[in-house]
């Protein structure tokens, strides 16, 4: 048996126990009078039992909210009624029928949540492709054949890197939404890195880039983050721009800095 639903269950009945005897109390009492008026926290053992009480039923209080978010309601006043039907030893089911039970209800959560991932996958990815097709169609954008695309912003007249070659850059990298992850710019300061260790679209992009120049990317997911994503802003699927602006290769002397840095 699942022993995170088990704990999960041992919450929920604490937190309903304690919503069914708020109202059971006269309606001129507050919920936070009845709570204060039925324990006392007057020792540490109190305390760590309270605490211990107020952790489960926070933790089953967001786990039964996600679980609602999926589509499954479970029946509070039944979970509380097993749980006290349990404690009396007087159970309606064997521990073999509530194993069937619960494994099934898992793969059921399970299966739900995949749906919903899938879903939410499918609608960024359409959405992306979408915004892509619109930076296709703006002037000056190229496109690749790996289906990186690119604007020239200012031309250098310096080398190009390769693949192996360490550079020297400033950067802003933004979503479809406009929304800003990550800047050197904001930092103050160039970053240096070797361009085999990238995204493919960096890897692939800096290469056609002189240095001096400054170039928009408008890279497609599966040569970004792809399915994985990455951090809290860059979910799967998402579609990334950056400008960047290339100042040196492998440490040798930049051309003039923009006037942005």
């Amino acid at each position: 048996m699942n022993k995170l639903f088990k704990v999960g269950l041992i919450g929920a009945a604490i937190a309903l126990a304690g919503c069914q005897d708020d109202a059971a109390k006269p309606q001129t009492q507050t919920s936070a009078e009845a709570s204060a008026s039925q324990v006392t926290l007057n020792t540490d053992e109190q305390k760590v039992a309270y605490a211990i009480g107020v952790s489960m039923a926070q933790y089953i209080g967001g786990s039964l909210d996600q679980q609602q978010e999926l589509g499954v309601n479970l029946d509070r006043e039944v979970v509380l009624a097993g749980v006290t039907d349990g404690l009396a030893g007087n159970s309606k089911l064997t521990d073999e029928q509530m194993q069937e039970v619960l494994m099934a209800f898992e793969q059921k959560v399970t299966q739900l949540a995949t749906e919903k991932r899938d879903a939410e996958m499918a609608k960024v990815r359409a959405e992306g492709e979408a915004w892509l097709a619109e930076m296709e169609k703006a002037e000056g954008v190229v496109k690749t054949e790996s289906g990186l695309m690119y604007k020239v912003i200012t031309e250098g007249d310096g080398a190009k890197p390769s693949a192996e070659d360490t550079v020297t850059v400033h950067y802003r990298g933004t979503l479809p939404t406009g929304e800003e992850f990550d800047s050197s710019y904001a930092r103050g300061e160039t970053i240096s890195f070797p361009l085999n260790g990238v995204i493919q679209g960096w890897t692939e992009g800096l290469q056609l880039m002189p240095v001096g120049s400054k170039y928009e990317l408008y890279i497609p997911s599966n040569l970004a983050y792809g399915e994985r994503g990455a951090g809290q802003m860059i979910g799967p699927n998402t579609p990334l721009k950056f400008e960047v602006e290339l100042f040196a290769i492998n440490g040798e002397p930049a051309l003039e800095e923009s006037a942005d840095k």
